[in-house]
């Protein structure tokens, strides 16, 4: 594919008004944003200090009469600019207390508070450029409590007178399908002011290779669901399930499942991906069809969806073993096996797991590393097993 790079500078203000009125914006596979209050100052500082700071990749995104220009790498920088030039800050402690205060002053209350408020656990600017164009009707719209308020020291002429650079990348090609996989190729090759994409953040720019499929491979509900360590909030990935769960169908059982991958099991699961949206056939992976036959699989995921809230699975673990006990079996049962699970035996299903989960956990070596593939086989075939025993249909 024969493309076109542009090069050049804006003033800080130019991006801010493109970023207002939407003339750039986050791709759908964006992480949300990550930078600490004191990384904004600190990039705020650089650009007074007249410091390289490195520039922004934009994206044109073709798609018939529709044009979109995609953040392709930049988002962080951005993101700090604008909230920099707003003084404001969506710190996630604050908004957690803010929760926490709105829920102990009025617990009838509270869910139509936190719809008020912003999701500080998933965020990026969207949140900001939804509420108005403008500073002020961005302040306006603001719920109090939800946002730090900082002076981050800059004024228009700053503004006026900073300068970042960008690339500017034109695909000389029509297909979106095909501009999507060269961007793929671009997101997941970048890093981010040497800030590396964790694996899911960079794997999910494949899933865009096919838009049918976007939802299949990370389901809305899924999101709910995480393991929380002491510093760390994990969502559950989805894709490693389906993945392994897919090989599970084609083998009959867990004994090849990964065989080969050890050292590389992103390899093994951006494979999957590339099976699922017939971009190559691995021939370990039960085809899509095989087990959705119309291409139907969103009333199989609406079914797993009721069920795990019916079951009423922890929404919070502190380990990805949880995760899979939980999950490996109820998926396979309910999406590949459409199979339905007795809700009214919860009590006994979820004191079964838990018994196996304790299990796992009193073994020191299981415990420290769950990701080893034998400890992954043995997770598999006891969530399948108990699963099974509570499934109709």
């Amino acid at each position: 594919m024969d493309n076109r790079v542009y090069y050049g500078q804006y003033s800080l203000r130019h991006w801010l008004d493109l970023i207002l009125k939407g003339n750039i914006v986050l791709p759908d596979y964006q992480r949300f944003f990550v930078w600490k209050k004191e990384k904004v100052e600190t990039l705020i500082t650089t650009f007074k200090d007249k410091q390289f700071v490195p520039p922004i990749t934009i994206g044109a995104f073709q798609n018939g009469p529709d044009k979109v220009n995609y953040i392709l790498d930049g988002q962080q920088r951005l993101t700090s600019i604008l909230l920099a030039y707003l003084g404001l800050y969506p710190d996630q402690q604050h908004y957690q207390s803010t929760v926490e205060r709105l829920n102990n002053e009025n617990d009838d209350e509270i869910e139509e508070d936190e719809e008020q408020l912003d999701q500080i656990l998933d965020w990026n600017f969207n949140k900001l450029t939804n509420k108005g164009k403008s500073k002020e009707e961005i302040h306006n719209k603001i719920k109090p409590g939800n946002y730090l308020h900082t002076d981050f020291g800059i004024d228009e002429a700053f503004l006026k007178n900073t300068f970042l650079g960008f690339s500017y990348l034109v695909p000389q090609i029509d297909s979106p399908q095909v501009q999507q996989r060269y961007y793929s190729s671009v997101f997941r090759n970048i890093n981010i002011q040497g800030q590396e994409l964790l694996p899911q953040e960079s794997r999910a720019s494949l899933y865009f290779l096919k838009r049918d499929l976007v939802d299949f491979f990370k389901p809305e509900f899924i999101n709910a669901y995480v393991v929380k360590n002491i510093n760390t909030i994990t969502k559950t990935d989805f894709v490693r399930m389906l993945a392994l769960l897919f090989q599970y169908a084609q083998d009959g059982d867990s004994g090849k499942i990964a065989r080969g991958y050890k050292p590389k099991m992103e390899k093994y699961y951006e494979e999957f991906i590339y099976t699922m949206v017939g971009e190559k056939q691995a021939p370990l992976f039960k085809p899509f069809r095989a087990i959705f036959t119309d291409g139907n699989y969103a009333t199989r995921f609406e079914a797993l969806k009721q069920t795990a809230v019916a079951l009423e699975i922890p929404k919070e673990v502190n380990s990805i073993i949880d995760i899979d006990m939980y999950f490996l079996g109820l998926i396979y049962a309910v999406v590949f096996k459409s199979k339905t699970i007795d809700v009214t035996r919860k009590d006994e299903l979820k004191a079964e797991l838990g018994r196996k989960i304790t299990s796992f956990k009193s073994d020191a070596y299981h415990k420290k590393a769950p990701g080893n593939l034998k400890y992954i086989k043995e997770r598999i075939n006891s969530s399948l097993s108990v699963f099974n025993r509570y499934a109709n249909g």
